[in-house]
C-alpha cells in the first residue's frame, strides 16, 4: 500500500517541488565534462576528485543511532560523522533515526515539523511526528512515536532486547522512506531522486520498500540504495509469520525468506522458517558495503558470514569495503580537554606525563619505565576477553601493568575484581565506562591490547594510534586492515605500526605482547618510529567520505538493481 501517492497527486503545488528537485539533480547521473586541455594534466586521482566534487547527490542516511544524539558503538559514531563530511562536500545530507525518549536534553535543539505523516505497517496504519536539526550542514530527522519513548538504549534495557524491535525499526524504515518526499527541509523537499544509505539491519527494510512499495507506482524510480554493513552478526531474523507486520506485498516474501539449519531448529516440528531483514536488503539494494576491505572479504566466507556468504559471494562484484574515520578533533593529544598534558608526533614529551598521571590516578606505583597495556572495550566473547583472562596469570608474572575498561558479562566483571586484588600492584580493572578515563587510557599507556575474534573496522585501534599508543591485535577484519605488523628490518613507511597477530589463542597473543614489550624496553628508536608512524596516520572522516563518493558514482552507473 502506498500511503502518500494520493497526496502528491492532489498537491500539484508539491508534486512539482519534487519535479523541479528531481529535474535539479538529474547531474547525478549525467555527464561531467572536463576540458580535454585540463584533462590531459590532471593525475587520475585528481580527475576523479574534480569529477565528484561536480556531481552533489541527495544522501538520506537511515540509522538507529547517530551521535550526539544516541550511540551505543561505532554505528553512532560512523552515522553522526560521515554525513557532516559529505556535508561539507556540497553533498544535501540528511540523516533519520528514531527520537528515543521524547523530551530528552539531546534532542533539545530540535523542533516539531509538523508534518504528521501516516505509513502502513503491522497490520494498520501508524502515525509518526518527525523532529528536525539542522547542524553542521546536515539534516537531522528524527522520527517520533511512542514505541521510542521508553527507558534503556536503543535496542533493550536491563531485561534484554526490546520484544518489539522489529516493529520499532520497520516504522523507522517506512517513515525514512516518506521523510524526502513531505518533509520542506529549508523551503523544499529533498524530492525522489535520493541516495539511501540504510545502515545495519534496522534500516535494512528501505532498499526493499523502494522495490516492491514505491518503484511499481513510478515513485523513487531513479533513486539508489546502498546497504552498508557494521555487523552482520545481528540480522533482524523473526518468525515467518511477522512477515505481515512489514508493510510489503505478498510476493516479496521470497526476498526476506529464510531457512534456519536443522541444527539450529527448537524441536523435531520446526521448519526452521523465518525473515530475515538483512538478507532482504542484500539482495534488493544497488551496492553493499562494509566498514574495512578485510571485512568485506570476511563476510563472503562461511566463518564470517553467518550463513548469508552464498547470497554475498553472489553479489561479490558490488561488495566494497571502507574503512572507517574517526573524529580528529574529539580524539586529539595537542587539545584533549580529558589528558593532563598535550604532546604531538614532534614533541612525545607529554605522553610520559599522562602515563604518570594515569599511574597516578588509579593508584599504580608511578614507574614511567614500566610498559603499561591497556584494554578497552566489551566485556564479551566478540572481544576475546577469555582470551585475556587465560594469558592474564602468564602475563602478569612480567614486569608490566595492565589496566582495562570496560563492562559486559558478569563472569568478566567479577574476573577484574578479582584480578585487581590478586595482583594489586600491576593490575586496575575499571567495570563500566567512562569517556574521559577512556581518553586518560589512551593517551597514558604504551600498548593497546585488542584480542577481537572479529572486529568489522574497530576504532579503539584508531584512536591508540592517535595518541601514540602501539596496538597489539588479533589480525581479523578492520583490525588487520589498520595495524600494520612492524617489521624492523623494512624501510619507511612498511616499517608498520603495531602487531597483528593470528591465529587467535592464548600463545600467540602473549608472543606477539612479549615482542612488544621487549621492542618498547631494548628498541627505544624503533619504538618512537611506531608511535609517530601512528600519529601521522590519516585517519579523518575526509578521506572516506571520498571513498564514499566513488561508491556513489558507481551506484548511479548502473540502473536499480530491482526496477
Amino acid at each position: 500500500m502506498l500511503m502518500n501517492v494520493s497526496t502528491f497527486n492532489s498537491s500539484p503545488n508539491k508534486m512539482l517541488m519534487n519535479v523541479l528537485t528531481f529535474n535539479s539533480s538529474l547531474n547525478l547521473v549525467g555527464d561531467v565534462q572536463v576540458g580535454d586541455t585540463h584533462a590531459d594534466k590532471l593525475e587520475d586521482d585528481e580527475l576523479t576528485q574534480v569529477n565528484l566534487n561536480k556531481v552533489p547527490y541527495n544522501i538520506v542516511f537511515v540509522t538507529s543511532e547517530a551521535s550526539p544524539y544516541s550511540k551505543t558503538g561505532g554505528l553512532g559514531d560512523v552515522c553522526g560523522s560521515l554525513p557532516i563530511a559529505l556535508a561539507a562536500r556540497g553533498h544535501r545530507v540528511m540523516v533519520v533515526s528514531p527520537r528515543y525518549l521524547c523530551g530528552d536534553e539531546r534532542f533539545a535543539g530540535t523542533v516539531n515539523l509538523d508534518c504528521p505523516t501516516k505509513v502502513y505497517c503491522a497490520g494498520g496504519v501508524q502515525e509518526v511526528d518527525f523532529f528536525h536539526e539542522y547542524r553542521k550542514g546536515v539534516d537531522w530527522v528524527f522520527v517520533d512515536h511512542p514505541c521510542y519513548r521508553r527507558p534503556g538504549n536503543p535496542y533493550g534495557d536491563i531485561y534484554g532486547a526490546f520484544g518489539d524491535n522489529q516493529f520499532r525499526f520497520t516504522l523507522l524504515c517506512h517513515a525514512a522512506c516518506e521523510a524526502p518526499l513531505v518533509l520542506p527541509l529549508g523551503g523544499f523537499t529533498y524530492g525522489q531522486n535520493c541516495l539511501f544509505l540504510a545502515n545495519d539491519w534496522h534500516a535494512g527494510l528501505v532498499p526493499v520498500l523502494l522495490a516492491a512499495k514505491y518503484r511499481p507506482h513510478g515513485i523513487y524510480k531513479d533513486a539508489r540504495s546502498i546497504i552498508v554493513i557494521h555487523n552482520i552478526a545481528h540480522q533482524g531474523v523473526e518468525a515467518a509469520s511477522t512477515y505481515c507486520n512489514l508493510g510489503l506485498p505478498w510476493e516479496w516474501y521470497g526476498a526476506l525468506e529464510w531457512i534456519f539449519p536443522t541444527w539450529a531448529r527448537t524441536h523435531a516440528l520446526d521448519t526452521g522458517q523465518a525473515v530475515n531483514i538483512l538478507k532482504g536488503a542484500i539482495v534488493t539494494a544497488d551496492r553493499i558495503l562494509t566498514v574495512s576491505e578485510g571485512y568485506a572479504w570476511e563476510i563472503t566466507t562461511p566463518e564470517g558470514g553467518y550463513g548469508l556468504h552464498e547470497l554475498l559471494t553472489s553479489r561479490k562484484f558490488v561488495v566494497n569495503g571502507i574503512t572507517n574515520g574517526i573524529d580528529i578533533t574529539e580524539w586529539d593529544p595537542s587539545y584533549d580537554e580529558h589528558i593532563s598534558s598535550h604532546y604531538t608526533a614532534d614533541d612525545l614529551s607529554g605522553k610520559m606525563e599522562c602515563k604518570i598521571a594515569l599511574q597516578k590516578e588509579l593508584g599504580l606505583p608511578i614507574r614511567p619505565d614500566c610498559p603499561l597495556i591497556g584494554f578497552i572495550g566489551r566485556l564479551d566473547y566478540q572481544k576475546g576477553i577469555d582470551v585475556i583472562l587465560s594469558a592474564a596469570p602468564a602475563l602478569l608474572q612480567d614486569d608490566v601493568q595492565f589496566v582495562m575498561l570496560g563492562s559486559g558479562e558478569r563472569q568478566y566483571e567479577e574476573w577484574m575484581r578479582a584480578t585487581e586484588a590478586a595482583f594489586n600492584s600491576k593490575y586496575r580493572g575499571w567495570v563500566g565506562f567512562n569517556v574521559a578515563i577512556a581518553h586518560r587510557i589512551t593517551a597514558g599507556c604504551d600498548i593497546l591490547l585488542m584480542p577481537s575474534r572479529f572486529e568489522p573496522c574497530g576504532l579503539n585501534q584508531l584512536y591508540a594510534m592517535r595518541y601514540g599508543t602501539v596496538p597489539v591485535a588479533h589480525g581479523t577484519g578492520g583490525l588487520k586492515e589498520t595495524v600494520k605488523t612492524f617489521n624492523p628490518y623494512a624501510e619507511g613507511e612498511d616499517e608498520g605500526t603495531g602487531w597483528a597477530f593470528s591465529p587467535l589463542t592464548r600463545e600467540c597473543m602473549l608472543e606477539a605482547v612479549r615482542v612488544a614489550i621487549k621492542t618498547y624496553r631494548e628498541h627505544k628508536t624503533s619504538w618512537e618510529g611506531l608511535m609517530r608512524r601512528g600519529m601521522e596516520r590519516d585517519c579523518s572522516w575526509d578521506n572516506v567520505a571520498l571513498e564514499y563518493e566513488q561508491v556513489f558514482q558507481w551506484a548511479f552507473m548502473d540502473p536499480p538493481y530491482i526496477n
